[in-house]
């Protein structure tokens, strides 16, 4: 199948204007299912970045004087523009990424709802005042106005796996709040970012509010970070990723939306059925490529046999193959990830695990695997796979599977499945996680919930309102009444 976009070089964006860059050189962006270029991005060079960076600071400050039903107008015309482009974005979308094109368009239509419940949200947020006699000995002639301020320029850098939704969901917060932001997507997924990009200049907003930066992080990425003109970074990626750019970044703010290897766990009252549907659709959709994936099961070992027939029978109901075909099982990022993850399961099954189902591969493009018998020396029981691999551990209580669980390195969501509703609270208390699913699988969203992770899954939080918060600061204003 050949690509249907033509081979375009794409230029990058600031202050308005599309250019290329002076270092004359560019990236190619390869599809992972059609193996073949379709499309280049510009390389930057770090004197481009300074001049994005110091437009912005210069943008900054008329941006956040824009009163704020302007700057909403601007964003609402936004969310239109999308929708109007829907069909555009989501071809690129499936075809610089792997995702099938029904999910593509659902991102592109998501993406335009939370532009629209974000704005809505800043609308109301209407800051608060406290009077100074309201604390024991507090004179009654002071009054505190406390008013959120934008941060300045915010540095976005999103992944390859969600490309529209996991970059407007920082670009939007920032905005909204007065900010400028400096825009860095993923080189696999740089395309889609300059279409949203053409979205918002449709929109006609003002210069310089918004520059995209595109090349190899490994190229530009610590300049960016350690910049002295970025006011606040919000990043999600790898945990590895991200671990080094909170090294780097200094005194600033950061949220981090980094890996996880999020359990299910299934007790021994579990509705099974239930508890395979929605395992597998946690697990396997877009091949595992979701940082809050069902990653390993932690059953209970009277019912393991019932539940891992179960799995077997709804994974091979699972479409394998191209995106075009609308198939759930679609080839992984790159060839690295594909032997990343073939990786894992020979690991597994050198070391006694029993391939229930799959273990077959074709490049990068993996057949959903279902691993039994999987233990605690298995890299597979700790690694994150970012693929569509599914490990089960066979527990004998509560207590393991919990001991377990919160052994690992991530915290980033966790699903319970149990019909009694104590002892899901009861599980749900102790695992060290950002979030709890109650017999249902992890999944980030609905956006407007609090998103966070535990220890290596990140730091900060997002969710619409967290994401405004996190890009804005209290500035306090006291009045001394005569």
């Amino acid at each position: 199948m050949k690509s249907t976009l033509s081979l375009s070089t794409y230029k990058f964006y600031i202050n308005g204007e599309w250019r290329e860059s002076s270092s004359k050189q560019t990236v190619d962006i390869l599809s992972p299912y059609l193996n073949e270029p379709i499309g280049k991005v510009q390389a930057m060079t770090k004197e481009e970045v300074d001049q994005a960076i110091h437009l912005a600071h210069q943008a900054q400050k008329n941006w956040a004087d824009t009163e704020l039903n302007k700057r909403a107008q601007y964003l609402y015309q936004w969310a239109d523009e999308l929708v109007n482009k829907q069909d555009e974005i989501a071809e690129t979308i499936m075809q610089e990424v792997g995702k099938n094109l029904k999910d593509a368009r659902k991102e592109v239509i998501r993406t335009a709802d939370f532009i629209r419940y974000t704005v809505e949200e800043t609308l109301h947020m209407h800051g608060e005042s406290m009077k100074g006699d309201s604390f024991p000995g507090g004179a009654k002639s002071k009054l505190a106005v406390v008013e959120r301020v934008p941060l300045g320029v915010v540095l976005a850098i999103s992944p390859f796996n969600y490309p529209v939704n996991l970059a407007v969901a920082k670009l939007v917060p920032a905005l909204i709040t007065g900010n400028t932001v400096i825009f860095k997507p993923a080189t696999q997924g740089a395309i889609s970012g300059i279409k949203i990009i053409e979205a918002l200049e449709q929109a006609g907003v003002p210069k310089g509010i918004l520059n995209i930066v595109t090349g190899r992080g490994s190229d530009i990425g610590d300049y960016l970070v350690e910049h002295e003109g970025i006011n606040m970074i919000a990043f999600t990626g790898g945990t590895k990723t991200g671990t080094h750019i909170a090294k780097k970044a200094g005194m600033i703010p950061l949220v981090l939306e980094l890996g996880g290897k999020d359990p299910g766990i299934v007790c021994e009252d579990a509705d099974l059925e239930l508890a395979a549907k929605q395992i597998i659709s946690g697990a396997f959709s877009y091949s595992g490529q979701r940082c809050t994936a069902i990653k390993r099961v932690l059953v209970h070992e009277n019912v393991a046999d019932e539940l891992t027939a179960l799995l077997k029978e709804e994974i091979e109901k699972l479409s394998v193959g191209s995106p075009e075909q609308g198939c759930t099982i679609v080839p992984l990022i790159d060839q690295s990830s594909g032997d990343f993850v073939q990786g894992l399961i020979e690991d597994a099954v050198q070391k006694g695990s029993i391939v229930i189902t799959g273990n077959k591969r074709e490049k990068n493009l993996i057949y959903p695997t279902l691993l039994d018998h999987v233990t605690e020396n298995m890299k597979v029981a700790w690694e994150e796979p970012f693929g569509p691999v599914l490990p089960i551990i066979r527990v004998k209580s509560d207590a393991e599977a919990l001991q377990i669980a919160n052994k690992s390195e991530f915290g980033l969501q966790a699903s319970v499945f149990t019909k009694d509703i104590n002892r899901a609270f009861s599980i749900s208390n102790k695992i060290e996680t950002g979030s709890v699913q109650i017999n249902g699988r992890t999944e980030r969203g609905p956006d407007h919930f609090p998103f966070l992770g535990a220890k290596q899954s990140g730091m900060g939080a997002q969710g619409i309102r967290k994401s405004l918060e996190s890009m804005t600061r209290e500035k306090v204003t006291v009045l001394n009444l005569s």
